[in-house]
């Protein structure tokens, strides 16, 4: 297949490459600078400007572009850019579909799992509705934008949980870790919906090819809660993990951003994949954390520069 990405340079989309090459296929990438190479395609997203003739010449979109959600704080300013590079990206990329005389076959578009907002004890597939909450909001308007693309293209909404790699919200995690200061953050209890940086760009891979469309959960078949996450990786990496953040210093501290992001309960379920035969590489949050810590791990590093993936929550 011939695959145009957009955030193609962010930990996800880096991998996604990878893999996507591994299988024969060949990739483009949109890119906000000058094209350097015959694969690559100038855009200005923010502004939604884009050669719809781009768009007749593939069989496939995938998007992963937006500002990324780890930044603190979330001042009025940087909510706003939140939103709105996930909405003009997304609909710069349908209109242009929309313009296409032959559009692409499959649209791919980012989503992530923060449109469920904190929901404690319920168990959360495709099905569930949307939440409350600054990022349910977000993701709302993400998928609306998707949802313009033409409807003879298969449209999938990659709602995305915490990704498990050498980037994106596992940095701060991974830092602390490394310093000796790995805690349990607010109760524990609370469920973080994870999934590995490879089966992350293996599902969607899978994506391309199923019929599968709408909302379609990326999260790992093993439902784990923070506790468990920040011990397996305090393990992992031989560190201790003595400490504990309470929910009102993470309140204090983070605003809105700690309650979302660090406090909130999400016990997602991937359905649609597990129903629809894909085989998940990574069964628990442990071995996805041993693939990352591991020397030699199985997945490859990104580069450091391009956009930032949005590969957690919203």
């Amino acid at each position: 297949m011939r695959v145009l990405i957009g955030g193609a340079s962010g930990m996800i989309g880096t991998e996604l490459q990878r893999q996507l090459r591994a299988d024969g296929h060949e990739v483009l990438t949109l890119v906000r600078r000058k094209p350097a190479h015959e694969n690559e395609f100038a855009w200005a997203p923010d502004s939604r400007v884009l050669d719809f003739r781009i768009l007749d010449t593939v069989d496939a979109v995938v998007n992963l572009s937006g500002a990324s959600i780890a930044r603190i704080p979330w001042t009025r300013g940087y909510r706003r850019e939140i939103l709105e590079s996930r909405v003009q990206a997304t609909r710069a990329l349908a209109e242009a579909m929309s313009m296409a005389s032959t559009p692409p076959a499959v649209f791919l578009s980012g989503s992530a799992v923060g449109v469920y907002g904190d929901r404690p004890g319920e168990r959360l597939t495709e099905a569930s509705p949307a939440g409350e909450g600054f990022l349910a909001e977000v993701v709302q308007a993400w998928e609306e934008a998707a949802s313009l693309a033409p409807e003879a293209t298969r449209t999938v909404f990659l709602r995305t949980g915490l990704v498990v790699g050498p980037g994106g919200a596992m940095t701060p995690l991974r830092l602390l870790t490394a310093l000796g200061a790995a805690a349990r953050i607010g109760t524990g209890g609370q469920h973080w919906p994870w999934i590995s940086l490879h089966d992350e760009a293996a599902a969607i891979r899978h994506l391309l090819t199923s019929r599968l469309s709408g909302a379609v959960n990326l999260a790992g078949p093993t439902p784990s809660t923070s506790d468990r996450m920040t011990r397996a990786l305090a393990s992992a990496m031989r560190r201790w993990h003595l400490f504990a953040l309470p929910e009102r210093l993470i309140g204090l501290a983070m605003g809105d951003a700690g309650r979302e992001l660090l406090l909130a309960s999400q016990k997602v379920v991937p359905a649609k994949l597990l129903d629809d035969g894909f085989v998940f590489r990574d069964q628990t949050v442990e071995d996805a954390i041993a693939a990352l810590t591991t020397k030699g791990s199985r997945d490859e590093e990104p580069r450091p520069e391009g956009s930032a993936a949005p590969d957690a929550r919203a």
